[in-house]
């Protein structure tokens, strides 16, 4: 079990007071559904980094012909490893989950606009073009290919297209009527409507089915299951609920191990579960406290078997290497769980003492949200996940592409791999939402803050 990043150590938590718990009060996710993280002023604590930038080097992030418009009307830079270099490769506004196709072009989801986006890269270096490649779809965002095939999962229903010469047709629905605001008995309000697609190596289809709200127990009685990872059979059929207790598992991706793996945003807002003082004097037990909060629970990245149950929202991982004790150093890996102060303060609800340890975590209120594995130069094979940022942590945690090495069956500690999309005063100009490795051997990245599509190259790339 490790307590530190390899990197760089966890972020040291701040004691906040006054007007500062009143970040804490709003009931909605970290998951980047939400509103983002206000600017703050040039008074606010300095925003830590979910695995600060040691190690890493700031590098010009270039911006070609046609491509400099805000945020890039101003230089900007990013944090990479030594040699690596950066640019905006495409402009795409609110570009959020990506793929690449057999062609060769990368398909990215635009769920505010019903679309899917086909860029193909220019030859000799030139910016790619751009053309729709799907219209008139219902929040579309992961996307997979099988083969030929490619899966587009909408917030109400994933379906299948034929992929060929730069279109996809033969639309069929395989998995529908999935619960969004539109929904039987959601009267409109749905925070995690997005959902994600993953491939399973013996051609099961693979779902995440986000959670109603921050707390919303009648999710995991809901028919279809909410909170959850469906699992489609590959002949077809009904879905079934693979995982459950999963809030937002909008990254999801199948491993080197073939199993397939969710991060995970999780819950706000959590009261203090432990009947003693924190910080102060009396028993803090169901309070919620902005310097706790700040850091509990952290996000889950985790691998999924069938039957598997993340908690939520009966359990929370325990990060604290002296549970319940005001700055104590924080692990990382192997978390077991502990009851969730207002939902299961008696353990009724759910035996916290029987669920799988999470093998990985984020920072808490990170907002992963695209995950892939890729075999990253200079760093071998891991995870990749696009880092959106808290919306409601004060000091904000930082967007960034994180990335844990995968070694010997294990998941290795979080390290940031592109950084410095934040300011020390907690402003921001980018917000990071996949990162997928392309034919070229660069990483392409999804920013939806900024409307783009940065290229991050290792030397010689």
């Amino acid at each position: 079990m490790t307590t530190e990043p390899r990197i760089s150590p966890a972020p040291v938590r701040l004691v906040l007071a006054g007007l500062a718990a009143l970040l804490f009060l709003a009931g909605c996710s970290s998951s980047g559904d939400g509103p983002p993280a206000a600017n703050a002023g040039t008074t606010a604590p300095a925003a830590p980094a979910s695995a600060t930038t040691a190690g890493l080097v700031s590098t010009p992030l270039q911006a070609g012909p046609g491509l400099g418009d805000a945020p890039f009307d101003t230089s900007r830079s990013v944090m990479v490893p030594p040699g690596w270099t950066a640019s905006v490769w495409a402009r795409v506004p609110k570009a959020r989950l990506e793929v690449w196709a057999p062609d060769g072009s990368l398909l990215v989801s635009l769920p505010e606009t019903g679309e899917v986006t086909r860029l193909v890269p220019g030859a000799n270096g030139a910016p790619p073009t751009s053309s729709s490649l799907l219209t008139g779809l219902t929040q579309p965002h992961g996307l997979a290919f099988d083969g030929s095939t490619l899966y587009v999962a909408e917030s109400n229903q994933v379906s299948a297209y034929q992929y060929g010469n730069g279109q996809a047709a033969g639309k069929r629905v395989v998995v529908p009527n999935l619960p969004d605001a539109k929904g039987a008995g959601l009267g409109g309000a749905y925070a995690h409507a997005l959902k994600s697609v993953a491939v399973g190596p013996d051609k099961s289809l693979y779902v995440s089915v986000g959670s109603t709200a921050n707390i919303s127990p009648q999710d995991r009685d809901a028919d279809p299951q909410r909170a959850s990872i469906l699992r489609l059979p590959p002949g077809g059929g009904k879905p079934e609920v693979f995982a459950r207790g999963v809030r937002n598992g909008t990254g999801l991706a199948v491993g080197p191990d073939g199993e397939v793996w969710t991060a995970v945003n999780n819950r706000d807002n959590i009261q203090f579960p432990y009947h003693q003082p924190y910080g102060g004097d009396g028993d803090a037990f169901g309070q919620v406290l902005p310097q706790y909060v700040n850091d509990h629970p952290p996000e889950e990245l985790a691998a999924l078997t069938p039957g598997r149950d993340l908690g939520w929202p009966f359990c929370n991982p325990e990060p604290d290497t002296q549970p319940g004790a005001p700055l104590t150093p924080l692990k990382h890996a192997d978390l077991a769980f502990t009851r969730d102060a207002e939902t299961n303060a008696d353990g009724s609800k759910l035996d916290c003492s029987t669920l799988a340890p999470i093998e990985q975590t984020f920072g808490g209120h990170s907002a992963p949200l695209g995950l892939t594995f890729a075999n990253v130069p200079g760093l071998g094979e891991g995870a990749v996940a696009g880092v959106h940022g808290s919306w409601n942590r004060t000091a904000p945690r930082a967007p960034e592409v994180s990335f844990f090495s995968w070694a010997n069956g294990r998941m290795g500690d979080q390290q940031t791999l592109v950084g410095g999309f934040q300011a020390p005063d907690g402003s921001r100009w980018g917000r990071p939402v996949a990162a997928v490795p392309g034919p070229d051997g660069a990483l392409y990245v999804s920013d939806d803050e900024a409307g783009a599509i940065y290229r991050v190259a290792p030397p010689g790339r």
